[in-house]
């Protein structure tokens, strides 16, 4: 007989079963405290603040969606025959047409990088940088437009800067 067998038998079994009913008592009673903060789920628990929660839908805005898009086309579609009309036309007889490609160009470059922002640094997963980024761009975009405004009407104006460093 082996020893383990041996030592089965011997035991008394009101003892062994006295002993594994205090064992086990703790576990449930255990059990039943769990769980005050989460409701069971089929497919599992809800815990919410997790990168498994949904992304929020934004408010409904007419400059966003298929409106901001066919703004971008138009915009990108509209700086093909500005930048011919500005380099055909003497840019220093038509300042007007060298201060809208100006605007347009910035503006062309600012929807484009505002893009890669929230494409990539999305203030639910960058909560710092991400809006620090958005208002640094925002920013550059603003500071740009002055001084291209500047250039545009104290100096030789973007056209003339091109031309000039194309030829030279």
């Amino acid at each position: 007989m082996s020893t383990s067998l041996l030592l089965r038998s011997s035991f008394p079994r009101h003892i062994s079963a006295a002993v594994s009913r205090r064992a086990a008592l703790p576990a449930v009673i255990q059990a039943r405290n769990v769980s005050t903060s989460t409701e069971y789920v089929p497919g599992g628990p809800i815990i919410r603040g997790t990168v498994n929660d949904p992304t929020t839908f934004p408010t409904p805005s007419k400059s966003h969606g298929s409106y901001h898009w066919a703004f971008e086309r138009l915009l990108s579609a509209g700086l093909i025959p500005l930048t011919g009309a500005a380099f055909a036309v003497s840019p220093t007889a038509y300042p007007l047409i060298d201060g809208l490609l100006a605007v347009s160009l910035v503006v062309h470059s600012h929807i484009g990088f505002d893009s890669v922002l929230v494409d990539y640094l999305h203030k639910r997963k960058f909560p710092i940088i991400g809006p620090v980024a958005s208002w640094s761009l925002k920013f550059a975009t603003i500071g740009t437009l002055v001084g291209l405004y500047q250039f545009n009407t104290q100096d030789i104006g973007l056209t003339e800067l091109i031309v000039k460093v194309w030829t030279a």
